[in-house]
């Protein structure tokens, strides 16, 4: 009972804090099963940072102290950022409050794992440990990779591009929060408190300034979405901006790729329109079932892109408003 006790308070509060943040997310992009495989990846990392761990003191026989104050912490936001950035490169994380849930699912399952571990080793450690470790040590885990997702995401939507270097501030702060937190500055109950009060509050303001942005956009970007199409449509296009940077391109293009230009940016926007129509039903809470067509509507929009060739495409792309956002509206779709 009393192992069942520790194992409880020492794994339990960061799995908690995660489900509140699944709970808090209206959208519900981030699928259970890729939740499961976030956790799972943090507990590789785990593993592995075991195995470096004692590789490295005993190979350099360096201080242990010093090894946790400012080896470890390196290490450890270093692999766990891993997997982030590979969701990151795959386009599987579109939004922040997506990033918030893949890294403080990675930490927790990193954490998890160095409990258990440490539950093995200290099996005699009275429960006060555990509870440290588990209010304290492993809520740290989740929020320093959750903070880096967040900050990587924003910059990337604010540079309109995904960069590995997007994730060095994150990473710097996650750094240095592992690092102080294992300094024990001052006792630890306090730091436990402290953190278990700043970093959740952090998290949740970051977390619900996302979903607001992300709703703004939705009821933004669809009207100008179906209004374009409609001019599209209707054959009015000619009479937009747009229209007239089309025929401004008529010199060096022939007529064949305009046309073809032109059907490009309608599957583009009407892609585009789902998976917006998408998001704001499945916020809603309504079920959306897979639409068949949508496989072929991508292939033809492979088709085009090859058609219109990379000079063509670079004339078209400030039409579509090709960007880490938009592109994740494509992956939305595909992936139903």
């Amino acid at each position: 009972m009393i192992l069942l006790v520790k194992i409880a308070v020492s794994i339990v509060p960061v799995f908690v804090f995660l489900s509140v943040l699944v709970f808090l997310d209206s959208y519900k992009l981030v699928k259970f099963r890729s939740i499961l495989q976030a956790i799972l990846a943090g507990g590789i990392v785990g593993v592995v940072c075991f195995f470096v761990t004692k590789w490295v003191l005993g190979s350099f026989h360096i201080d242990i102290e010093f090894y946790s104050k400012y080896v470890s912490p390196v290490l450890e936001e270093s692999l766990k950022a891993v997997y982030l950035i590979i969701l990151f490169r795959r386009k599987k994380v579109g939004f922040m409050v997506d990033g918030a849930i893949y890294g403080f699912a990675i930490g927790a399952g990193f954490a998890a794992l160095e409990n258990i571990d440490y539950l093995i080793a200290l099996q005699g450690a009275n429960l006060f440990l555990w509870i440290i470790r588990g209010f304290g040590t492993a809520v740290m885990h989740g929020g320093t990779i959750c903070i880096m997702a967040i900050l990587a995401k924003g910059l990337s939507e604010r540079k309109s591009v995904e960069k590995i270097r997007y994730f060095l501030p994150g990473w710097l702060i996650a750094v240095c929060i592992h690092s102080i937190f294992n300094h024990v500055l001052i006792d630890p109950r306090i730091t436990t408190a402290i953190q278990l009060f700043t970093l959740p509050a952090l998290i949740t303001i970051f977390f619900t300034q996302s979903e607001k942005a992300l709703r703004d956009w939705l009821e933004l970007g669809m009207d100008t979405d179906v209004t374009l199409l409609e001019y599209i449509v209707s054959g009015q296009i000619s009479t937009t901006k747009i229209g007239r940077y089309l025929h401004s391109l008529k010199d060096q293009f022939p007529g064949e790729i305009l046309a073809d230009m032109l059907c490009y940016l309608r599957i583009h926007l009407e892609l585009a329109i789902r998976a917006k129509g998408v998001l704001l039903m499945q916020g809603a809470g309504f079920k959306i079932q897979p639409n068949p067509e949508i496989k072929e509507r991508f292939t033809e929009l492979a088709f085009l892109e090859k058609s219109i060739g990379k000079t063509g495409m670079l004339a078209v792309s400030p039409l579509l408003h090709t960007n880490p956002r938009s592109l994740w509206q494509l992956y939305l779709i595909d992936s139903k």
